[in-house]
């Protein structure tokens, strides 16, 4: 019995896993696009950056 709870426990946390690398990927995309439109859409006139870092 303890081995078959082991077994769920661990696919349980391995799908948690997967699932939040999933959504890090999203993430990780929309600020990529994000990113990508304020280097293209930035102030010509300026020669600054458009964040404040």
């Amino acid at each position: 019995m303890v081995p078959l709870l082991l077994v769920l426990l661990l696919a349980l946390i391995l799908f948690g896993v997967g699932f939040a690398v999933k959504v890090l990927w999203w993430v990780a995309i929309v600020v990529l696009v994000l990113w990508l439109i304020g280097f293209v859409a930035r102030p010509k006139g300026g020669g600054g950056r458009w964040y404040r870092w």
